[in-house]
C-alpha cells in the first residue's frame, strides 16, 4: 500500500534581505499588498515588516504596469490582500530575483502523514501495512509549496527516527528512493523502505 505524505506550508516564509534601518537580515511578510496608480499606469508592492526594528519594505511585484494588462481577478486578490496571493508570488522565481531575496522556510511548514504521527517503525524496521506485506514501506511525498527540505530529515520525522538512522539505512540499503536523498528537495518523490 502507498502512503501519502504532504509537506504543508503553516504560514509565509521569511524573506532574507538586508535591512536598510538596522543590521537584521530577515523579514516577516505580513501578506498585505500595496497598489498605487499614476494615471493608467500602476505600481504593485508586497510588504514585509523587519524582524528586529518593524521598518518596512516593499518588494516590487509590479513597476509602471498598463492597467489593462492586468488581470482583473489579480488586482482584486491584491486590494483584498490575499494570503495565498502571497505565497504565490514569494515562490515565484522572478520576483525572488527581481527583489534579490531569499526564502527562509524554518519553522514555516509541516509534514502531514496522513495519520498518527509517524509510521509504525520499530528499530528503523517497518512493522506490516494494511496491504499485509510484511517489512516494506512504499511512501510518495508531495509538497503542497516548493520548500526546500532535506529527504532525510522528512523521512526521520515522518517514521519517528534519527536523522543518523535514517543514513544508516540509505547506506545499507534498506532506504531507496529514484531521486538523490542527500541534499534539499523542493519537488514530490517517493521512496521504498524496506527490511
Amino acid at each position: 500500500m502507498l502512503n501519502n505524505w504532504v509537506v504543508m506550508p503553516t504560514c509565509l516564509p521569511t524573506v532574507l534581505r538586508r535591512c536598510r534601518m538596522c543590521t537584521s537580515e530577515r523579514f516577516r511578510p505580513n501578506g498585505k499588498f500595496r497598489v498605487n496608480a499614476h494615471h493608467k499606469l500602476l505600481d504593485a508592492w508586497l510588504l514585509a515588516l523587519c524582524t528586529a526594528c518593524g521598518d518596512t519594505a516593499k518588494l516590487t511585484l509590479l513597476e509602471r504596469v498598463n492597467v489593462r494588462s492586468i488581470r482583473p481577478e489579480l488586482l482584486d486578490r491584491m486590494h483584498d490582500n490575499d494570503p495565498a496571493l502571497a505565497a504565490e508570488l514569494l515562490q515565484d522565481p522572478a520576483v525572488r530575483r527581481r527583489n534579490r531575496i531569499a526564502l527562509d522556510w524554518d519553522n514555516a511548514w509541516r509534514l502531514d502523514t496522513g495519520g498518527p504521527d509517524h509510521l509504525d517503525c520499530e528499530g528503523g524496521f517497518p512493522c506490516s501495512n494494511e496491504a499485509g506485506s510484511l517489512g516494506k514501506i512504499d511512501v510518495s511525498v508531495r509538497f503542497a509549496a516548493r520548500i526546500p527540505v532535506r529527504p532525510v530529515r522528512l523521512i526521520a520525522e515522518g517514521c519517528g527516527l534519527s536523522r543518523a538512522e535514517v543514513e544508516r539505512l540509505i547506506t545499507e540499503g534498506k532506504l531507496v528512493s529514484a531521486v538523490r536523498l542527500s541534499g534539499k528537495l523542493s519537488g514530490d518523490f517517493t521512496f521504498l523502505l524496506k527490511r
